[in-house]
């Protein structure tokens, strides 16, 4: 029998064949749309990629640019340095004298003493930006004809390799900071020495040029003599002293200079105490420091020792301890007051009143010679002891030079202190009077 098609049924498979037909062209264009788009994101990812090398190719030959023009730029700073060192920073060189220059620096070489008679350099304000640190490649200078000493001289012989010419006043110049390790720039200098109060000078000398923003000539060395004793295979001699001689040439108030002489040895009294005139040094040394100023300049500049002139804004105002011989029996300076031997004993202490301050509890803070947080010694008045003052110490004393009895003892960050509990522990100092008994 022949089968019959219902219509019903025809339309069914129609419709099967329809909704077939559409969820494999969706399935289709899905599939295209994917493809599509992520052959669109790969494309805009391999863009992206390549602007990102391009950039980093114009940044990396920047880069690469601006080494080379920070290169070009620090040889012509060595280049002027060295020229105005020559023009107005050198020594009177004698006949004899072996100079040996180098990029930044220029030394006199002593070969009987195998060290420098002086080093002359310029501090200039780039050592503010200056970031490189310290190199240690200490080695011979292959500038030194005859030979310099070498590390096998300073080897276990008890002394530092004392820069001359310090290595942070080039931290602006790798090449010049490296220049600055060659033996012929050290000199056998006392740990405590070295560490200490030579450390001090120098940072005193980078404060002063950073707080004015201009550079300054500083010539340096040892003074050598006969018969220094010696250490190492080459006789290093060991100086007994060692002098800074500075000039500041561009001052628009008028040029100014200054020297200093440290004995190799610890110094206790702080660095403005062992300044004195370039004249001094000459007589010592036989060196004429700066012979390329005019004569007139050159005598003025050489017998002053104005120390106001030297001092920024942090040491304004403080004073030098006085000179100890000057002081009457019994007295003591306020570095002498932190010695061990006046700790925890009574003495009497005389030394300007430089800084006080009186707190919200009424405590009265008083600073001599040195004020705060810079502080050698320090005055306690508690409030509870106030009604035994006739005036108001923060106010009377500021300015005057006194002398306090009592108990020394140190405080937390070990300066020496006297608590005054009544009036009579404090008088007005008078190195004219003849009443020695008063004190």
């Amino acid at each position: 029998m022949q089968a019959i098609n219902h219509p019903h049924s025809t339309q069914i498979s129609t419709f099967k064949i329809i909704h077939s037909l559409k969820k494999h062209f969706l399935f289709i264009w899905t599939c295209g749309l994917f493809l599509l788009l992520g052959s669109t994101t790969s494309a805009q990812t391999q863009q992206l990629d390549q602007q990102i090398k391009a950039v980093q190719i114009n940044a990396d030959s920047l880069k690469e640019q601006q080494q080379r023009y920070a290169a070009i730029i620090e040889d012509l700073k060595l280049q002027r340095l060295r020229f105005n060192l020559e023009q107005i920073g050198l020594p009177d060189p004698k006949t004899t004298d072996v100079l040996v220059k180098h990029a930044a620096m220029i030394i006199n070489y002593d070969e009987q003493h195998e060290q420098a008679r002086w080093v002359a350099h310029i501090i200039t304000p780039d050592i503010i930006y200056g970031t490189n640190g310290r190199t240690n490649d200490f080695r011979p200078d292959k500038g030194v004809k005859t030979f310099s000493a070498d590390s096998i001289d300073y080897w276990n012989s008890g002394y530092d390799r004392g820069h001359l010419a310090p290595s942070a006043d080039f931290r602006w110049s790798y090449k010049a900071l490296s220049e600055s390790y060659y033996y012929s720039n050290m000199s056998p200098q006392k740990p405590e020495l070295n560490r200490e109060r030579w450390s001090d000078l120098e940072s005193y000398i980078r404060q002063y040029v950073i707080a004015n923003n201009r550079q300054v000539y500083v010539v340096t060395g040892p003074l050598l003599e006969k018969d220094l004793p010696t250490i190492g295979k080459n006789e290093v001699s060991v100086p007994k002293q060692y002098y800074k001689v500075i000039l500041d040439n561009d001052d628009p108030t008028g040029k100014h200079a200054i020297a200093f002489l440290m004995p190799n040895a610890k110094c206790e009294y702080p660095v403005m105490s062992y300044a004195t005139t370039i004249d001094s040094i000459e007589l010592l040394t036989g060196i004429d420091f700066f012979p390329a100023l005019a004569d007139t300049t050159e005598q003025r500049l050489e017998k002053t020792k104005d120390l106001t002139q030297w001092q920024t804004a942090s040491d304004k105002g403080e004073a030098l301890p006085i000179y100890p011989p000057s002081l009457p029996p019994g007295c003591f300076n306020t570095v002498q007051a932190a010695m061990k031997a006046n700790t925890g004993k009574k003495a009497m202490i005389c030394g300007q009143v430089v800084s006080t301050y009186k707190s919200k509890n009424g405590h009265v803070f008083i600073n001599l010679d040195r004020k705060f947080p810079n502080s050698v010694f320090a005055v306690t008045i508690w409030s509870k002891n106030q009604a035994n003052f006739s005036y108001q110490p923060e106010k009377y004393l500021m300015g005057k030079t006194v002398c306090v009895k009592g108990i020394v003892t140190t405080d937390n960050r070990g300066v020496a202190q006297i608590s005054a509990e009544k009036e009579e522990q404090i008088i007005l100092y008078d190195p004219e009077g003849d009443d020695e008994k008063s004190y």
